[in-house]
């Protein structure tokens, strides 16, 4: 499952906030923590242990801060099984999260279009998903159970919150949004990297599927199993291609132009649904405190990590570097 609990006791020595509420930036949607104030960023290559995002339109950053009063820390940059990554490592942020005492995480990602009915530009309220790598044992919860965190045994079939939905709605008739957000889709998880074949897609449209990605899943898998609240938003890109379909075939570059196109809605939208979200997750109880390390190999600070990554030796020979290249300025 990876070192969740190290990684969250270091992050707790180093930032002054206790979040409550997590988000994930999709692929081009890491000007989402544009929206939050007095941040504090950690890089993930100071974050000891911290997988790396190797994607274009994922920044790779963990920004603590306030969104709309709300304390709040955001991933810019999610992590995916085409990487490399193990299921339980595109979870571990979620983890991370949870252990940090978050209570609710927004998740958003940038989707393929598969009901014919939504259009690029569409933001889909996901109430349910469809996925074919966890039904083959390729889930994040395979493995040794922290009891800790939840139930050997979670049921799915609540893992995305109605109330929080019902809030989305809310909120986009706050900000006149109505023409684009959709109260509910289903979400069709793929491994990737490639996109999926006109047959591929046939299927995936015919059990239900209203849009297409390569992540989220894990996620909201490991969100639900350890008691948070789960919103979705997923944001049509493109249309998927079906057989006979002409037209451009489905790339990254297009994916990445279609959510700037809608990069200030999509962030005025989460900043309302946390607004508006304040008093019903207000009424939620606290999860139960997950114990975390003392003073264990992470602690020490974000010095104490680089002396303990590079030793003091090339930390001395690189301040020395640094000073003589300010002498010759």
């Amino acid at each position: 499952m990876g070192d969740y609990k190290a990684i969250a006791s270091f992050l707790k020595e180093n930032t002054k906030y206790e979040p409550k509420i997590g988000i994930i930036c999709g692929s081009g949607l890491s000007e989402l923590s544009k929206t939050m104030t007095d941040t504090q960023t950690f890089p993930y290559s100071s974050i000891p242990s911290f997988p790396k995002s190797t994607v274009a339109g994922h920044k790779g950053e963990l920004v603590f801060g306030l969104l709309s009063g709300v304390q709040a820390v955001c991933l810019r940059g999610r992590f995916h099984s085409y990487e490399g990554y193990p299921q339980d490592l595109c979870a571990l942020p979620v983890r991370v999260m949870r252990c940090l005492g978050v209570k609710m995480v927004i998740i958003t990602n940038a989707a393929g279009g598969l009901d014919p009915n939504n259009n690029v530009g569409d933001i889909i309220c996901v109430d349910d998903h469809f996925a074919l790598p966890n039904m083959a044992g390729k889930n994040c919860l395979v493995g040794p159970n922290d009891s800790e965190l939840g139930p050997r045994f979670p049921p799915m079939s609540n893992a995305y919150d109605p109330e929080l939905s019902k809030l989305v709605v809310k909120a986009s008739e706050n900000l006149g949004f109505q023409d684009f957000v959709r109260k509910q889709g289903t979400y069709c998880f793929v491994s990737g990297p490639m996109y999926e074949s006109p047959s591929e897609a046939l299927f995936l449209r015919s059990v239900g599927g209203t849009a297409v990605g390569m992540s989220t899943v894990p996620e909201v898998v490991a969100a639900h199993h350890s008691g948070m609240q789960v919103l979705c938003l997923s944001l049509i890109t493109n249309k998927v291609m079906m057989k006979g379909d002409k037209g451009p075939h489905a790339s990254h570059e297009e994916v990445l132009e279609a959510v700037n196109a809608r990069t200030v809605q999509i962030q005025a939208l989460v900043k309302e649904v946390v607004k508006i979200s304040r008093k019903y997750m207000e009424g939620k109880p606290e999860l139960p405190t997950i114990k975390l390390p003392e003073g264990g190999k992470y602690s020490g600070g974000l010095l104490g990590h680089a002396v303990k990554a590079v030793g003091v030796g090339a930390l001395v020979a690189a301040a020395a570097v640094g000073v003589a290249k300010i002498r010759k300025r």
